[in-house]
């Protein structure tokens, strides 16, 4: 059965091979216009969604077939009177796949183990790999390669998107270097931080994690950031979270220290004035918009890579 719940259970050649197939359908939609006819996916959210719930209810109607919304919010599961493996049972007895968009990884995990359909992860707290699946695609896009280049994320070092992008930057070769305050709230996770170390060292790629940003930007070929207050953040945390992070802000003056050809990069939601300025974000240099498309080319491919034959 194949998953896609984690970029460090994906050989790299899966990486790359559905990453060129995303580049190959943007470049031309209609090549698979039908090839899921007549299947189903269901997607189900613990977690609001814009672009994740679009790009796959898009990508499933675009080439044939079906998506299913479902809020777990309001599911026999949700409300504790049913078991989360009774319901992977359940409905893989009516859909091909199952794209689920959950809090905890564990839960992912657990889904995927009773599942007799793939499952996708849309989203944990611990990764968002469709997110970087996209982002690579983006990065090759623009860039043309991936070795050599050098990845600085700045900002809050321990959520999903980081996490997945050092998973999936080292298995390709792309130099990620992570700049976050010290401390676990805010360092990756230090099992992610080996896994990519490992993969790092079939391809070369360095990983690094530094505490002060203009280091971290040095030199950069692509910038990325993200929000400092991700879905599972309490809000009564953010006036302390903002006093640590502040200092990470992507601004014009550290963009500066990135190379002249720097793009700059963010998953969205955006809060302008916050990780991000405004006059970055929405500059020369962002290529935020470009990225977010990419979603939708990325799960076709994705979809094809676990449904197709």
């Amino acid at each position: 059965m194949r998953h896609l719940l984690s970029l460090a259970d994906w050989p790299r050649e899966w990486i790359e091979e559905t990453i060129e197939q995303g580049l190959q359908i943007k470049r031309d939609p209609r090549q698979v216009a039908h090839a899921l006819q007549g299947r189903v996916l269901l997607m189900l959210f613990q977690k609001p969604s814009l672009r994740t719930r679009l790009s796959f209810e898009v990508a499933m109607l675009q080439m044939g077939g079906h998506a299913i919304y479902y809020d777990l919010g309001t599911s026999p599961w949700g409300k504790g009177k049913e078991s989360l493996a009774d319901v992977a049972r359940t409905v893989s007895r009516y859909v091909d796949a199952i794209m689920a968009r959950l809090f905890q990884q564990a839960d992912l995990e657990e889904l995927a183990a009773h599942a007799s359909v793939p499952v996708i992860n849309g989203l944990t707290d611990h990764e968002h790999p469709c997110q970087v699946l996209g982002d690579l695609m983006t990065i090759l896009e623009k860039k043309g390669r991936w070795r050599g280049l050098k990845l600085a994320y700045v900002g809050d070092g321990h959520n999903n998107v980081t996490h997945s992008l050092l998973l999936g930057g080292a298995k390709v070769g792309l130099n990620v270097s992570v700049g976050c305050p010290e401390g676990p709230d805010f360092e990756p996770d230090p099992t992610v931080l080996q896994r990519a170390r490992a993969a790092a060292r079939e391809t070369g790629a360095v990983i690094e994690v530094l505490h002060e940003a203009r280091a971290a930007v040095a030199q950069a070929d692509i910038v990325y950031t993200d929000t400092w207050m991700s879905y599972h953040i309490p809000p009564e945390e953010r006036s302390a979270r903002e006093r640590r992070l502040r200092p990470f802000q992507v601004t014009a003056d550290l963009l500066q220290q990135a190379r002249p050809d720097v793009v700059f990069m963010h998953c969205l939601p955006a809060e302008r004035g916050a990780e991000v300025t405004g006059d970055v974000i929405d500059g020369p240099h962002s290529i935020v918009f470009d990225q977010a498309e990419n979603r939708l080319h990325i799960q076709k491919a994705i979809l094809l890579r676990l449904l197709g034959p």
